[in-house]
């Protein structure tokens, strides 16, 4: 979780949990609100660095040694059959994922009446233009701005995990999604971090407004999703928590969003856009040179299929 400082009245030092790693959050004390909030998250931390004191101890006498009661050592077939009696449960929860993102293509949206605009590198920007000329958006809130522990030099550390994960962007855009950060530290600032982080490929913007407020993010982390119909924006869907750490590869940020991966096995409703899996697949520096599908490729990914197929149909008999 990152904490947004109420304002900037005699601040009072809290220790808080972070986006998964500690942070220092920095409440007003003329805020009550807050301070009932951080003083039961606080009573939580306590509890659990009581019930974790012991697991700490087992982490120091760890190192260069083995932890106590490892599984049993067994032999190779033994492995195999104790991997393949797992694997049927892998492979319900993958089949459960994918049921859940249909889920996620059919809920309701929300139609964003209200104007909003950022500061970007280029000068101001609407929330319609954050989307580059894509249909769809992913919007993180990462925390990154005055009163958040690591400022100025660095933006929350758990935030900073979740952005050193993010996959290239090139293959997000090529079905039609951009993602964005934004923050409340100034460009210049955003910059500065981009480049020292290695973070350049990140379209990382600032917030001006109520936006964050008016979408669950002003106090803690989280993406929004949006889709856009011409000039008019919709909200379609919203994760926070342990939602996040999912998220980087293109995989789990096109199964949050409303057309998913545009795959022609996803349980989709009718009418949306799909294509045969693997023939978009390319490097991600060769979307613009080759913007239809390379035959040679297409024979490939087809065989791919096909011992895919094969695979499974044996794993079944087995």
């Amino acid at each position: 979780m990152c904490a947004q400082h109420a304002s900037q009245a005699q601040p009072v030092m809290v220790a808080g949990t972070g986006c998964t790693g500690g942070i220092l959050a920095v409440a007003s004390a003329s805020s009550e609100k807050f301070s009932e909030r951080v003083a039961s998250v606080c009573f939580r931390k306590k509890r659990r660095n009581d019930m974790t004191t012991s697991k700490e101890r087992d982490m120091e006498q760890l190192k260069g040694n083995l932890p106590r009661n490892t599984p049993p050592i067994v032999s190779p077939q033994e492995w195999e059959a104790a991997r393949r009696q797992l694997l049927v449960k892998e492979k319900a929860l993958t089949r459960s994922r994918d049921a859940l993102a249909a889920e996620r293509r059919r809920m309701p949206w929300m139609a964003v009446e209200k104007k909003y605009e950022f500061d970007g590198p280029k000068g101001k920007v609407s929330l319609l233009d954050l989307f580059e000329g894509r249909p769809q958006l992913i919007f993180y809130r990462a925390f990154f701005e005055p009163g958040v522990f690591g400022w100025p030099e660095h933006a929350c550390r758990g935030c900073s995990l979740g952005a050193d994960q993010v996959s290239h962007l090139a293959h997000l855009n090529a079905r039609d999604t951009t993602l964005v950060y934004a923050s409340r530290a100034p460009q210049a600032d955003v910059g500065r971090l981009k480049a020292r982080m290695g973070w350049e490929k990140i379209p990382w913007y600032t917030m001006t407004d109520s936006f964050d407020a008016d979408f669950g993010v002003d106090e803690w982390h989280g993406h929004n999703v949006f889709f856009r119909d011409g000039d008019k924006v919709f909200r379609t869907y919203f994760i926070n928590g342990r939602g996040d750490e999912s998220m980087g590869t293109i995989w789990s940020y096109l199964d949050l969003t409303p057309l998913g991966r545009q795959e022609t096995w996803e349980d989709s409703p009718e009418g949306y856009p799909q294509s045969s899996p693997y023939k978009w697949w390319n490097w991600h520096d060769n979307y613009d040179a080759e913007p239809s599908h390379d035959p040679k490729w297409a024979k490939v990914s087809d065989a791919g299929i096909v011992a895919i197929r094969k695979r499974s149909e044996e794993e079944k008999a087995s």
